[in-house]
Protein backbone atom coordinates (compact mmCIF):
# COMPACT_ATOMS: atom_id res chain seq x y z
CA UNK A 1 0.00 0.00 0.00
CA UNK A 2 1.36 3.21 -0.72
CA UNK A 3 -1.30 5.81 1.44
CA UNK A 4 -3.73 5.49 4.52
CA UNK A 5 -6.72 6.18 1.80
CA UNK A 6 -5.85 2.91 -0.16
CA UNK A 7 -5.91 1.06 3.30
CA UNK A 8 -9.16 2.41 3.77
CA UNK A 9 -10.36 0.85 0.32
CA UNK A 10 -9.68 -2.41 1.41
CA UNK A 11 -11.06 -2.13 4.48
CA UNK A 12 -14.17 -0.92 3.38
CA UNK A 13 -14.23 -4.22 1.55
CA UNK A 14 -13.57 -6.50 3.99
CA UNK A 15 -15.00 -5.22 6.96
CA UNK A 16 -18.96 -6.03 7.75
CA UNK A 17 -21.12 -3.35 6.41
CA UNK A 18 -22.31 -2.56 10.00
CA UNK A 19 -18.87 -2.87 11.57
CA UNK A 20 -17.67 -0.34 8.92
CA UNK A 21 -20.33 1.97 9.14
CA UNK A 22 -19.62 2.62 13.17
CA UNK A 23 -15.55 2.92 12.76
CA UNK A 24 -16.40 5.65 9.56
CA UNK A 25 -19.88 7.21 11.22
CA UNK A 26 -19.84 10.25 13.13
CA UNK A 27 -22.58 12.26 14.55
CA UNK A 28 -25.71 13.93 12.99
CA UNK A 29 -25.05 14.84 9.82
CA UNK A 30 -21.66 14.13 9.75
CA UNK A 31 -20.15 17.66 9.33
CA UNK A 32 -17.78 17.58 12.08
CA UNK A 33 -16.10 14.65 10.53
CA UNK A 34 -15.69 16.15 7.17
CA UNK A 35 -14.71 19.20 8.61
CA UNK A 36 -11.58 17.12 10.50
CA UNK A 37 -9.68 16.45 6.97
CA UNK A 38 -11.37 19.45 5.57
CA UNK A 39 -9.56 22.04 7.58
CA UNK A 40 -6.21 20.38 6.79
CA UNK A 41 -6.95 20.29 3.10
CA UNK A 42 -7.20 24.35 3.31
CA UNK A 43 -3.95 24.81 4.86
CA UNK A 44 -0.61 25.03 3.42
CA UNK A 45 3.08 24.42 4.15
CA UNK A 46 5.71 27.29 2.67
CA UNK A 47 8.76 24.95 1.17
CA UNK A 48 12.44 26.34 3.06
CA UNK A 49 15.22 25.74 0.92
CA UNK A 50 19.06 24.76 1.47
CA UNK A 51 18.44 23.43 5.23
CA UNK A 52 21.83 22.38 5.17
CA UNK A 53 21.63 18.82 6.64
CA UNK A 54 21.30 15.56 5.60
CA UNK A 55 19.39 14.03 8.37
CA UNK A 56 16.27 14.60 10.97
CA UNK A 57 15.13 13.71 14.36
CA UNK A 58 11.79 12.97 15.01
CA UNK A 59 11.45 11.94 18.22
CA UNK A 60 9.74 13.80 20.69
CA UNK A 61 8.96 13.85 24.77
CA UNK A 62 5.30 13.21 25.99
CA UNK A 63 4.31 12.50 29.41
CA UNK A 64 5.69 9.33 30.99
CA UNK A 65 6.86 8.54 27.46
CA UNK A 66 9.15 9.08 24.86
CA UNK A 67 8.32 8.26 21.21
CA UNK A 68 10.40 7.87 17.96
CA UNK A 69 7.93 10.34 15.90
CA UNK A 70 5.31 12.81 16.90
CA UNK A 71 2.60 10.62 15.82
CA UNK A 72 0.44 8.24 18.65
CA UNK A 73 -2.52 6.32 18.07
CA UNK A 74 -5.60 7.61 19.70
CA UNK A 75 -8.04 5.56 22.01
CA UNK A 76 -10.80 3.81 19.56
CA UNK A 77 -12.94 0.49 20.62
CA UNK A 78 -13.79 -2.81 19.57
CA UNK A 79 -10.48 -3.68 17.46
CA UNK A 80 -11.73 -7.32 17.19
CA UNK A 81 -14.89 -6.01 14.84
CA UNK A 82 -11.91 -5.28 12.49
CA UNK A 83 -9.63 -8.11 12.89
CA UNK A 84 -9.73 -11.68 15.00
CA UNK A 85 -6.09 -10.41 17.01
CA UNK A 86 -7.95 -7.16 17.86
CA UNK A 87 -5.84 -4.69 20.03
CA UNK A 88 -3.38 -7.54 20.30
CA UNK A 89 -1.84 -7.03 17.07
CA UNK A 90 -2.49 -2.78 17.44
CA UNK A 91 -0.28 -3.40 20.45
CA UNK A 92 2.45 -5.30 18.99
CA UNK A 93 2.65 -3.07 15.84
CA UNK A 94 2.33 0.48 18.16
CA UNK A 95 4.92 -1.09 20.19
CA UNK A 96 7.29 -1.76 17.01
CA UNK A 97 6.89 1.56 15.62
CA UNK A 98 8.84 2.78 18.76
CA UNK A 99 5.43 5.53 19.63
CA UNK A 100 2.53 5.75 22.34
CA UNK A 101 -0.51 3.05 22.62
CA UNK A 102 -3.54 4.95 23.42
CA UNK A 103 -5.51 1.79 24.77
CA UNK A 104 -9.34 2.43 24.95
CA UNK A 105 -11.32 1.58 28.24
CA UNK A 106 -13.60 0.19 25.54
CA UNK A 107 -11.13 -2.05 24.16
CA UNK A 108 -11.89 -5.79 23.32
CA UNK A 109 -8.65 -7.27 25.27
CA UNK A 110 -8.00 -6.60 28.54
CA UNK A 111 -5.66 -3.85 29.08
CA UNK A 112 -3.06 -6.26 30.97
CA UNK A 113 -3.11 -8.30 27.71
CA UNK A 114 -2.64 -5.76 25.89
CA UNK A 115 0.75 -4.58 27.16
CA UNK A 116 1.91 -7.98 27.90
CA UNK A 117 1.47 -8.29 24.21
CA UNK A 118 3.21 -4.67 23.93
CA UNK A 119 6.40 -6.09 25.00
CA UNK A 120 6.80 -8.84 23.69
CA UNK A 121 7.84 -6.69 20.98
CA UNK A 122 9.52 -4.02 23.23
CA UNK A 123 9.99 -4.72 26.43
CA UNK A 124 10.21 -0.68 26.82
CA UNK A 125 6.84 -0.08 24.77
CA UNK A 126 4.62 2.23 26.11
CA UNK A 127 0.80 2.68 26.71
CA UNK A 128 -1.69 4.70 28.41
CA UNK A 129 -5.17 4.26 29.21
CA UNK A 130 -8.11 6.13 28.62
CA UNK A 131 -10.55 6.24 30.74
CA UNK A 132 -14.31 7.70 31.38
CA UNK A 133 -14.99 8.84 34.27
CA UNK A 134 -17.86 6.82 36.00
CA UNK A 135 -20.22 7.96 38.51
CA UNK A 136 -19.02 4.92 40.66
CA UNK A 137 -16.11 6.46 42.41
CA UNK A 138 -15.28 2.69 43.33
CA UNK A 139 -15.18 1.17 39.48
CA UNK A 140 -13.02 4.08 38.58
CA UNK A 141 -10.66 3.47 40.92
CA UNK A 142 -10.64 0.31 39.68
CA UNK A 143 -10.24 0.38 36.51
CA UNK A 144 -7.07 3.42 37.24
CA UNK A 145 -5.37 0.18 39.55
CA UNK A 146 -5.75 -1.71 36.70
CA UNK A 147 -4.25 0.57 34.54
CA UNK A 148 -0.79 1.16 36.46
CA UNK A 149 -0.59 -2.78 37.27
CA UNK A 150 -0.24 -3.20 33.49
CA UNK A 151 2.50 -0.66 33.99
CA UNK A 152 0.71 2.33 31.81
CA UNK A 153 2.42 5.64 32.33
CA UNK A 154 -0.18 8.05 32.13
CA UNK A 155 -3.81 8.03 31.89
CA UNK A 156 -6.37 10.07 29.35
CA UNK A 157 -9.35 10.70 30.70
CA UNK A 158 -12.18 12.16 27.74
CA UNK A 159 -14.49 14.46 28.96
CA UNK A 160 -16.48 15.01 25.63
CA UNK A 161 -19.02 12.33 26.17
CA UNK A 162 -21.63 13.76 29.15
CA UNK A 163 -23.74 11.43 26.44
CA UNK A 164 -23.63 9.48 23.35
CA UNK A 165 -23.60 11.26 20.10
CA UNK A 166 -26.02 10.51 17.64
CA UNK A 167 -24.64 7.64 15.01
CA UNK A 168 -27.38 7.85 12.62
CA UNK A 169 -25.35 4.97 10.44
CA UNK A 170 -25.83 2.47 13.52
CA UNK A 171 -29.62 3.09 14.39
CA UNK A 172 -29.91 2.47 10.32
CA UNK A 173 -27.96 -0.81 10.87
CA UNK A 174 -29.74 -1.83 14.21
CA UNK A 175 -26.00 -2.07 15.84
CA UNK A 176 -26.47 -1.58 19.20
CA UNK A 177 -24.04 -4.37 21.17
CA UNK A 178 -21.10 -6.06 20.32
CA UNK A 179 -21.46 -9.88 18.50
CA UNK A 180 -21.75 -12.37 20.89
CA UNK A 181 -18.50 -13.54 22.32
CA UNK A 182 -16.85 -10.27 22.39
CA UNK A 183 -17.04 -7.40 25.38
CA UNK A 184 -15.51 -4.30 26.45
CA UNK A 185 -12.84 -6.14 28.61
CA UNK A 186 -11.64 -3.64 30.85
CA UNK A 187 -15.62 -3.83 31.73
CA UNK A 188 -15.02 -7.40 33.35
CA UNK A 189 -14.55 -8.05 37.02
CA UNK A 190 -16.06 -4.52 38.59
CA UNK A 191 -18.17 -4.20 41.51
CA UNK A 192 -21.55 -5.81 40.85
CA UNK A 193 -20.49 -7.89 38.08
CA UNK A 194 -19.52 -6.84 34.17
CA UNK A 195 -20.86 -3.48 32.75
CA UNK A 196 -21.32 -1.01 30.07
CA UNK A 197 -19.58 1.95 30.15
CA UNK A 198 -21.62 4.90 32.42
CA UNK A 199 -21.60 8.36 30.10
CA UNK A 200 -23.35 11.01 33.44
CA UNK A 201 -23.43 14.88 32.87
CA UNK A 202 -23.33 14.84 36.55
CA UNK A 203 -19.56 14.61 36.16
CA UNK A 204 -17.82 17.86 37.08
CA UNK A 205 -13.97 19.24 37.76
CA UNK A 206 -14.55 18.03 41.09
CA UNK A 207 -14.51 13.87 40.13
CA UNK A 208 -11.21 15.33 38.23
CA UNK A 209 -9.99 17.06 41.40
CA UNK A 210 -10.61 13.91 42.90
CA UNK A 211 -8.80 11.44 40.55
CA UNK A 212 -5.61 13.71 40.20
CA UNK A 213 -5.48 13.64 43.77
CA UNK A 214 -5.80 9.58 43.92
CA UNK A 215 -3.07 8.96 41.15
CA UNK A 216 0.64 9.10 40.49
CA UNK A 217 0.45 9.01 37.08
CA UNK A 218 0.35 12.10 34.39
CA UNK A 219 -3.18 12.85 33.69
CA UNK A 220 -4.19 14.09 30.26
CA UNK A 221 -7.45 15.87 29.48
CA UNK A 222 -8.54 14.39 26.03
CA UNK A 223 -12.18 16.19 23.98
CA UNK A 224 -11.19 20.00 24.63
CA UNK A 225 -11.60 22.22 22.14
CA UNK A 226 -13.02 25.76 24.14
CA UNK A 227 -9.67 27.68 24.97
CA UNK A 228 -11.60 28.73 28.85
CA UNK A 229 -11.46 25.19 29.18
CA UNK A 230 -7.85 24.46 28.20
CA UNK A 231 -7.10 27.42 31.17
CA UNK A 232 -8.85 25.22 33.53
CA UNK A 233 -7.28 21.81 32.95
CA UNK A 234 -4.31 24.02 33.53
CA UNK A 235 -5.22 24.93 36.85
CA UNK A 236 -6.96 21.81 37.52
CA UNK A 237 -3.25 20.28 37.32
CA UNK A 238 -3.63 18.46 34.26
CA UNK A 239 -0.57 17.14 32.63
CA UNK A 240 -0.95 17.46 29.17
CA UNK A 241 -4.77 18.63 26.71
CA UNK A 242 -5.63 16.51 23.82
CA UNK A 243 -7.43 18.45 21.10
CA UNK A 244 -9.86 16.89 19.72
CA UNK A 245 -14.23 16.50 18.58
CA UNK A 246 -14.04 13.00 19.71
CA UNK A 247 -13.43 12.23 15.73
CA UNK A 248 -16.80 14.08 15.12
CA UNK A 249 -18.70 11.19 16.98
CA UNK A 250 -19.76 13.58 19.37
CA UNK A 251 -21.40 17.64 18.78
CA UNK A 252 -22.01 17.52 14.74
CA UNK A 253 -21.38 20.97 15.57
CA UNK A 254 -18.05 21.20 16.88
CA UNK A 255 -15.11 22.89 15.01
CA UNK A 256 -12.23 20.90 13.52
CA UNK A 257 -9.45 20.68 16.52
CA UNK A 258 -6.63 22.32 13.69
CA UNK A 259 -8.77 25.26 13.78
CA UNK A 260 -8.79 25.73 17.45
CA UNK A 261 -5.80 25.05 18.02
CA UNK A 262 -3.89 27.68 17.87
CA UNK A 263 -5.60 29.49 20.01
CA UNK A 264 -5.44 26.54 22.39
CA UNK A 265 -1.94 26.85 22.22
CA UNK A 266 -1.78 30.45 23.33
CA UNK A 267 -3.77 30.05 26.18
CA UNK A 268 -2.08 27.34 27.45
CA UNK A 269 1.30 29.37 26.98
CA UNK A 270 3.67 26.01 27.19
CA UNK A 271 2.72 24.87 30.69
CA UNK A 272 1.45 21.49 29.24
CA UNK A 273 1.73 19.81 26.06
CA UNK A 274 -1.00 20.30 23.54
CA UNK A 275 -1.84 17.05 21.93
CA UNK A 276 -4.09 16.89 18.87
CA UNK A 277 -6.46 14.29 17.25
CA UNK A 278 -8.95 14.25 14.38
CA UNK A 279 -8.86 14.72 10.38
CA UNK A 280 -5.15 13.31 10.44
CA UNK A 281 -4.11 11.66 7.29
CA UNK A 282 -1.04 12.46 5.64
CA UNK A 283 2.55 13.30 7.08
CA UNK A 284 2.09 17.31 5.93
CA UNK A 285 -1.07 17.02 8.12
CA UNK A 286 1.65 16.33 11.38
CA UNK A 287 3.25 18.79 10.34
CA UNK A 288 0.95 21.52 9.89
CA UNK A 289 -0.35 20.46 13.31
CA UNK A 290 2.83 20.59 14.63
CA UNK A 291 3.87 23.73 13.24
CA UNK A 292 0.86 24.73 14.96
CA UNK A 293 1.68 24.31 18.41
CA UNK A 294 1.29 20.95 18.83
CA UNK A 295 3.72 18.75 20.70
CA UNK A 296 2.61 15.52 18.87
CA UNK A 297 -0.72 14.19 16.90
CA UNK A 298 -2.77 11.03 17.09
CA UNK A 299 -4.22 8.89 14.70
CA UNK A 300 -7.87 6.40 15.10
CA UNK A 301 -9.71 5.38 12.15
CA UNK A 302 -6.25 5.24 9.97
CA UNK A 303 -5.60 2.54 12.68
CA UNK A 304 -8.60 0.71 12.34
CA UNK A 305 -8.01 0.53 8.49
CA UNK A 306 -4.58 -1.24 8.39
CA UNK A 307 -6.10 -3.57 11.41
CA UNK A 308 -9.02 -4.85 8.95
CA UNK A 309 -6.99 -4.84 5.88
CA UNK A 310 -3.85 -6.52 7.16
CA UNK A 311 -3.89 -6.96 11.02
CA UNK A 312 -0.85 -6.54 12.98
CA UNK A 313 1.02 -5.76 9.32
CA UNK A 314 -1.70 -3.24 7.97
CA UNK A 315 -0.97 -1.62 11.39
CA UNK A 316 2.34 -1.16 10.92
CA UNK A 317 2.02 0.19 7.50
CA UNK A 318 -0.11 2.90 8.69
CA UNK A 319 2.81 4.10 11.36
CA UNK A 320 5.86 4.24 8.70
CA UNK A 321 3.49 5.66 5.98
CA UNK A 322 3.04 8.43 8.32
CA UNK A 323 6.67 8.35 9.24
CA UNK A 324 8.02 8.53 6.36
CA UNK A 325 5.13 11.05 5.05
CA UNK A 326 6.38 13.10 7.63
CA UNK A 327 9.84 12.89 7.57
CA UNK A 328 9.98 14.22 4.00
CA UNK A 329 7.43 17.13 4.87
CA UNK A 330 9.93 18.02 7.61
CA UNK A 331 13.28 18.01 5.11
CA UNK A 332 11.10 20.26 2.87
CA UNK A 333 10.11 22.42 5.06
CA UNK A 334 13.78 23.39 5.89
CA UNK A 335 13.84 20.94 9.49
CA UNK A 336 16.21 19.38 11.06
CA UNK A 337 13.80 18.61 14.25
CA UNK A 338 10.32 19.29 15.29
CA UNK A 339 11.25 22.71 16.71
CA UNK A 340 11.84 23.92 13.15
CA UNK A 341 8.10 23.67 12.52
CA UNK A 342 6.90 27.31 12.88
CA UNK A 343 3.91 28.59 12.68
CA UNK A 344 5.18 31.12 9.58
CA UNK A 345 5.33 27.99 7.59
CA UNK A 346 1.44 27.85 7.61
CA UNK A 347 -0.51 29.76 4.99
CA UNK A 348 -4.13 29.29 3.93
CA UNK A 349 -4.66 28.06 0.70
CA UNK A 350 -6.32 30.38 -2.56
CA UNK A 351 -5.55 33.88 -3.40
CA UNK A 352 -6.66 34.92 -0.58
CA UNK A 353 -4.70 32.97 1.49
CA UNK A 354 -2.25 34.41 3.99
CA UNK A 355 -0.17 33.74 7.55
CA UNK A 356 -2.92 31.17 9.76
Amino acid sequence: MTSLAELHDVARQRLAPEHYDYFAGGAGDEVALADNERSFRRLALLPRILPGSATRDLAVRLPGAEASMPVFVSPTAFHRLAHPDGELATARAVAAAGTVLIASMAATVAIGDMAAAAREVDPGATLWFQLYLQTDREVTDLLVRRAADAGCSALVVTVDSPVFGRHERDRRHGFTDLPDGLFAENMRDLPGGPRNIEMSPALSWADLDRLRESTSLPVLLKGVLHPEDAHLAVEHGMDGILVSNHGGRQLDAAPAPVDVLPRIVEVVGGRVPVLLDGGVRRGTDVAIALALGATAVGIGRPVLWGLAAAGESGVRQVLELLREEFDDALALCGGRRLADLTRDLVTVRGPEGGKW
